[in-house]
């Protein structure tokens, strides 16, 4: 990969800024016109410079004297050259600027779009670390050369005018700028080649400890209670010492680099100062002519540097544009179909002969049948890494089975619309999600159909209404990033709230309520099931009171149904059933005499 990335930088760079001015043409040709009319002003003002030397100047050494009318009208002159070259400064900044930022913009949102739209695999396989660096330091790097770009393009359009100019003055000091020139475009051919490598591996150092930092962070209970801050320092810092390598062998190349680009200006300078000596001593030129191409090579040395600002930034720039496209072209979506689950109040799911594998890994479910019915309560009992999370994945549609199908009322989830899928059905997972929002902004997650009358409502079921209605400023009160405010239970009971404020047909609890006390879980359950409750449930469980509060029990195992009944038939006749349960209610039972 690095090789290929050396030889074709140039060419992937300038298709990424192609991509970018087709996105943005306006803002670039603004950008563009605003740079050209700064070239055109910089090469009259060269030769406004040479003309006032050779006949303002020299005249009035030779004659010892210089007219009033004439230093004011040089002095209007350069005032009036200077007021237009910073109304074009300001044109060429406020394209360039505008178009790199909206570019960013444009892309940062794209980036988050795709990354809600994929499937919970695709990030699985991916460290949100990763992914932050892709929606932040990528984009960005992706579109660093936009800033540089339109006044590169002017420079071009300033050379060629400069050459023009050059030849209509003197082919002998044009013959100086057709060998500078090319020279400077070659230097800044063979260093974007030399910087490839050295800035990708550099962009995918950035992902790496963003990666590790993000991880160390989110575990900073984990690091501080098991002591080991030290570990996690050391963990990081190969990684930042890496990326300090990498940054310093692209900043040795970039400061070999710009003292190139620097000198040979200068020495177009000297060349010019040279021969333009040897042609006025002939005659064929005259001071005039000979000041305005010494000072046009002079002025152009800045002009210049912005090709290599935009060459030198075009490894970084390709860099970042992969991996981003690497997340834009991401596969894996579900597509939705159009449908509406029919009917009204609670749905029934139907499960039949389904497989599932997680991307090329074995299958871990065989076979698997089953029915909630409509208004009815079923659990999942198996031991933990049975498929009890995957099937409450697949009843929400997070994923689509290898073989077999899932219905709702009949209706495949496939054909389900995205909006008809999450009307119908919901899922509280195991771990719960807060916001860092308010109690309110976490339930209704701004459904314009969730009002404050849903938001009670929705706590008295999932029993959170108390402690809430405790809180200071109560649905008004700030929980705090991933909800540090509050505890496991409350947290479990806010997540159940959010889900069932949207009035679900169907509700998944993925062991929804492992952290709330027992009386209070039979509490909510209970709710749940009652006439009001409107949605059919399918809940993994644990604890032989909430089994007990089921319709039916569906006991699986290494993937398969082992077997289904109530939980007193399944007590009665299933051995593995009755040893499993009975385990859950000793580590139950031992819990609670550690927490006594």
């Amino acid at each position: 990969m690095t090789g290929r990335a050396s030889r074709d930088v140039l060419g992937r760079g300038l298709r990424v800024l192609g991509r970018a001015i087709r996105t943005e043409p306006r803002l670039f040709w603004i950008g563009v016109a605003g740079s050209s009319l700064f070239g055109g002003l910089v090469i009259a003002n060269a030769y406004v410079v040479g003309w006032v030397i050779g006949h303002v100047v020299v005249p009035a050494f030779s004659e010892g004297r210089v007219g009033a009318a004439e230093l004011a009208i040089i002095a209007a002159t350069f005032i009036g050259i200077s007021l237009l070259r910073v109304v074009t400064i300001f044109g060429r900044r406020l394209g360039a600027g505008y178009m790199q930022f909206r570019l960013q913009a444009r892309y940062r949102r794209a980036v988050t779009r795709r990354y809600l739209a994929l499937p919970p695999a695709w990030h699985q396989r991916h460290a949100t670390g990763s992914l932050l660096s892709n929606a932040n330091s990528d984009v960005e790097a992706a579109f660093v050369p936009i800033a540089p770009l339109p006044f590169a393009v002017g420079t071009i359009v300033m050379i060629v005018m400069a050459v023009v100019s050059l030849f209509f003055t003197d082919w002998v000091l044009a013959l100086v700028g057709l060998t500078l020139f090319p020279a400077l475009f070659g230097l800044n051919l063979i260093y974007s080649r030399r910087m490839s490598p050295r800035q990708i591996r550099a962009q995918q150092l950035r992902a790496k400890v963003s990666a590790v930092a993000h991880e160390s962070f989110d575990g900073a209970l984990v690091v501080k209670t098991m002591g080991r801050e030290a570990d996690e320092s050391r963990r990081f810092s190969v990684y930042v010492r890496e990326l300090r390598d990498a940054l310093i062998s692209v900043g040795r190349l970039r400061g070999l680099f710009d003292p190139v680009m620097d000198a040979l200006p200068s020495v177009g300078t000297l060349a010019v100062l040279l021969l333009g000596a040897w042609r006025l001593r002939t005659g064929d030129i005259s001071v005039a002519e000979l000041v305005s191409v010494a000072f046009l090579f002079t002025v152009l040395a800045f002009p210049v540097r912005a090709i290599g600002w935009v060459v030198a930034e075009l490894p970084r720039s390709v860099a970042g544009w992969e991996r981003v496209q690497a997340v834009l072209g991401a596969g894996g979506d579900l597509a939705y179909g159009s449908s509406a689950a029919p009917g009204a109040g609670p749905a029934g799911i139907v499960f039949d002969r389904v497989d599932f594998a997680y991307a090329d890994g074995p299958r871990v479910l065989h076979q698997v049948s089953f029915e909630v019915p409509a208004g009815r309560t079923v659990a999942l009992v198996g031991a933990t890494g049975s498929g009890k999370s995957t099937i409450a994945s697949l009843a929400v549609r997070l994923v689509d089975p290898a073989s077999g199908r899932v219905t709702v009322e009949g209706v495949p989830l496939p054909e389900l619309s995205g909006e008809g899928l999450a009307a119908t059905s919901a899922l509280v997972p195991q771990v719960p999600f807060v916001f860092d929002d308010t109690i309110r902004g976490n339930i209704t997650l701004d459904r314009e159909s969730v009002d404050d009358a849903d938001v009670w409502a929705a706590l008295r079921q999932a029993q959170a209404d108390g402690f809430v209605a405790k809180l200071p400023d109560g649905l008004d009160t700030e929980v705090g990033e991933r909800g540090t405010s509050l505890s496991g239970g409350q947290k479990q009971r806010l997540t159940l709230a959010r889900a069932l404020a949207g009035h679900p047909r169907l509700l998944v609890l993925d062991d929804a309520t492992s952290a709330v006390d027992p009386r209070v879980e039979a509490a909510i359950l209970s709710s749940l099931r009652g006439d009001d409750g409107g949605a059919s449930i399918l809940v993994v469980a644990y604890r032989r009171a909430t089994i007990a509060l089921a319709d039916q029990v569906v006991f699986v195992e290494r993937g398969r149904i082992a077997a289904i009944g109530t939980h007193t038939e399944l007590m009665a006749t299933v051995p593995g059933y009755r040893d499993l349960v009975t385990a859950y209610e000793r580590a139950e039972a031992l819990e609670e005499e550690v927490r006594a």
